[in-house]
């Protein structure tokens, strides 16, 4: 039986209706990861943290950003970035200075000021490639590097899969097998919207169990409305100004490092899905500038850094659905949801368990994209080089789970896993003796990645 499902690089053929529908899938997809963010980051600054209505305001607004800035090519979501987490930790916790003396809600802006600067250094790496060109600086991300790099992406946030579907493992085996039954023997519209269903399905479950007086096997309940019902249905967002200091600019400024390795893996990883040479149109240091400067206009409002969604990546590569005016519904849904606080808490009310189960996909897709990256381009694991880069990527990537931390003065840095692994993987392909791969050298092999310089597509079999 034959599976394969022709992409969709124009979703108006299938109708408004569908559309709407495929934009609500990216939206789920999304939803949990970018509204986690201000949730973790509230219990740092003890309740006075991120605002959830300005963080999907801002994931709404810099989406649309990054679209502009991209040239309406690039189907990427942009929710927020984790990556800063430890540095809203790091601020959260000074007492000397000027911090010495403040409540946690006064500390925050500091922390977005940090935020504005590390944004705005993405424009640096901009300008960058800009001037030397995209196909020197992809020369030192072969697929050597990009592929287990693109791993990494995937397995890193597999723990945090796990660890939500653990909390009710039936409603997370009835989102994954609802995903897996549509996407394999599913017809028509139901083949292209695997995830909105394995969302819908389990969700109702969940709401029959918890009418059956049923329970998480830790004793929790099911569903809790509790949030529900104290929200209002319309509220707009509350901003609040951002504000700079040197200490927290040098805490927060810094992880824009990893943020930009991440950015350039998952820009590698959407072309691989797409098939398409988005790295070089509509550019590299388009989309890093899109995304620099919708992460800056987010924090000088008192939102969260944004960054580029591997979940939505991973819808994509499950729906065959490429066209980035669906990306960009789901944007306009975020920026209507922020507006209406009790319709966001109904989707917040989302059980974890159904979050892991549909994780379960997305992210095995993301690391399946970085083997097929691997297999399609014949990286040759021969080679003594070529093991090596991909030893060390891989097990930097996962094996600092906690990042890395170090002291500069009196300030503490963390950078990623995925960040000292892209960094260990630059380096080492520089370095070691006998590169193989010139970017741009073999059309066809770089087109299998979605990265190739010539601006005729070739014809894939």
């Amino acid at each position: 039986m034959n599976n394969e499902v022709e992409p969709i690089r124009d979703a108006t053929t299938l109708g408004i209706p569908k559309m709407l529908i495929l934009g609500l899938q990216h939206m789920f997809a999304m939803f949990g990861a970018t509204i986690l963010v201000p949730i973790l980051v509230n219990t740092y600054f003890e309740g006075e943290g991120l605002s959830i209505q300005v963080t999907l305001f801002f994931a709404g607004v810099g989406t649309l950003f990054f679209h502009l800035c991209s040239k309406l090519k690039v189907p990427a979501f942009l929710g927020s970035s984790f990556a800063f987490l430890g540095g809203f930790s790091t601020v959260a916790n000074l007492d000397t200075g000027i911090f010495k003396d403040m409540t946690m809600g006064e500390k925050l802006p500091y922390a977005c000021g940090g935020i504005v600067v590390a944004g705005l250094l993405y424009l640096i790496l901009a300008l960058v490639i800009k001037l030397v060109g995209v196909k020197k600086v992809m020369t030192f991300l072969p697929p050597a590097v990009t592929g287990p790099i693109i791993i990494c992406i995937g397995l890193s946030l597999a723990p945090s899969a796990v660890s939500n579907a653990s909390t009710n493992w039936i409603l997370a085996l009835i989102a994954l097998a609802t995903i897996i039954i549509f996407n394999i023997w599913g017809k028509g519209m139901f083949k292209i919207i695997p995830i909105l269903l394995g969302v819908v399905i389990s969700y109702c479950a969940a709401l029959i169990m918890n009418a059956c007086g049923l329970t998480n096997p830790d004793g929790s309940a099911i569903l809790d409305f509790t949030n529900v019902a104290s929200a209002s249905i319309l509220g707009v967002p509350q901003f609040q100004i951002c504000k700079f200091n040197l200490t927290a600019i040098l805490v927060m400024a810094p992880i824009a490092l990893a943020t930009m390795m991440e950015h350039i893996g998952d820009m590698s990883a959407i072309s691989a899905t797409v098939g398409e040479n988005l790295i070089e149109d509509p550019g590299l240091h388009r989309t890093l500038i899109g995304d620099g400067l919708a992460t800056s206009f987010s924090a000088l409002f008192g939102g969260p850094a944004n960054t580029t969604y591997g979940e939505n990546t991973g819808v994509l590569e499950l729906s065959k659905v490429y066209d980035p005016r669906v990306i960009r519904l789901a944007a306009v849904y975020a920026v209507i949801l922020s507006f209406m606080p009790k319709f966001a808490e109904i989707i917040g009310s989302l059980p974890s368990a159904i979050i892991g189960g549909v994780s379960f996909m997305l992210y095995g897709m993301i690391s399946a994209i970085g083997v097929r990256n691997v297999v399609e381009n014949h990286v040759d694991f021969t080679k003594s080089r070529n093991l090596i880069i991909a030893a060390v990527i891989l097990v930097s990537g996962l094996g600092f789970a906690n990042g890395l931390t170090f002291t500069i003065g009196t300030t503490s840095i963390t950078l990623t896993g995925l960040a000292i692994a892209a960094i260990a993987g630059i380096l080492l392909n520089a370095v070691l003796p006998g590169k193989d791969y010139v970017f741009g050298e073999d059309p066809e092999a770089d087109a299998n990645r979605g990265l190739d310089m010539n601006p005729i597509p070739l014809q894939r079999k």
